[in-house]
């Protein structure tokens, strides 16, 4: 399959740097990124268009999701049609693959690091710049750790982000650094997109790569949980179902703007009512099945537990007093 492609060479250009677009995207949508990544110009950008439609977005994608998840097939094909495609153009450029870089965006940042570490014979490239990568469906690709300690890899991802939550980026950092890949594994406040800092981030990343070196640094400390403690399908009998208090139940997700103004109010509710109630949170994008066993079907909902039954509920944001009187609390003032 001949693939669209948007090539442009820089000014000393004498390595290939491969920028994958993600969902919804084409081939012009990482170009914007080279006057920051490469202001020298010693990098042939190729950047290839995905081969499917992106239902319900203007662009294009690698692989298709539905609404069974990713499409374990479709992802490796793509794996294949780009390892191929890279070889050619290495070729038809004069570049050498081992010292190309592969980058990406979200679909796009999961194929390039699964091309540069899954198992086989393809030459691996000189390093790999993971930009908000969507997790791979791990169980459907065999990687080759043995290799993947050479490949350096720079992984960004926002702490905002609502499409990929960072906790899949953590998973996936701490996988990394569990095998001994050089990983270097950066957060930004932001969404799902790319800033001004992480792209200054990343051609400082890409100096130490093409000067020889192999960066690598020690996973960032996740942030202060705060006085709301998350919880998942696993922990919520202990948690929630089992507890001698009664529990108020946060759920939300993060691309949800009222969940963001009733979060402070909630934790000033943990703070107030320490010893007298627990106070959890559940992300129903993560916890999905919590979700459809108690019917959230709008948030925020705030939810009141007691001796292991779900007793009142309050829908969306509200002023704490408000809030405390729809669950059947007291009201502090």
């Amino acid at each position: 399959m001949s693939l669209v492609t948007n090539v442009i060479r820089g000014s000393d250009a004498n390595r290939l740097l491969v920028l994958l677009h993600g969902y919804g995207s084409d081939e012009r949508d990482l170009g914007a990124l080279l006057p920051h990544l490469d202001p020298t110009g010693r990098f042939v950008a190729v950047m290839p268009r995905a081969p499917f439609d992106a239902p319900g977005a203007p662009g294009y994608a690698w692989f298709p999701i539905t609404e069974e998840g990713v499409d374990a097939e479709g992802f490796v094909a793509a794996l294949d049609l780009l390892d191929v495609f890279i070889d050619e153009q290495c070729a038809e450029l004069g570049l050498a693959r081992e010292d190309a870089i592969f980058g990406g965006f979200s679909q796009g940042a999961g194929l390039a690091l699964l091309l540069a570490i899954r198992a086989g014979d393809s030459i691996r490239p000189a390093g790999v710049l993971a930009m908000s990568p969507f997790a791979p469906p791990g169980d459907a690709i065999a990687i080759d750790w043995d290799a993947a300690v050479s490949v350096p890899i720079l992984l960004q991802h926002g702490t905002e982000d609502p499409m990929i939550p960072v906790s899949a980026a953590r998973h996936l950092a701490a996988v990394l650094d569990e095998h001994g890949v050089r990983l270097v594994s950066l957060e930004y406040p932001m969404g799902h997109q790319v800033a001004l800092e992480s792209v200054q981030d990343a051609q400082a990343w890409l100096d130490q790569v093409v000067a020889g070196q192999t960066p690598s640094a020690a996973l960032p400390e996740p942030p202060p949980e705060g006085p709301v403690a998350r919880v998942t399908t696993a922990s919520f009998p202990t948690e929630v179902l089992e507890s001698d208090l009664p529990v108020i139940v946060d759920f939300w997700a993060p691309w949800c703007g009222p969940c963001k103004q009733v979060g402070p109010i909630v934790e000033q509710i943990a703070r107030m009512r320490e010893g007298s109630y627990k106070v959890v949170k559940v992300n129903i994008d993560e916890e999905p099945a919590l979700a459809q066993q108690y019917e959230v079907q709008s948030i925020p909902l705030i939810a009141l537990f007691r001796n292991g039954r779900l007793e009142r509920q309050a829908l969306g944001a509200k002023p704490r007093p408000q809030l405390e009187a729809e669950l059947g609390m007291l009201v502090i003032p």
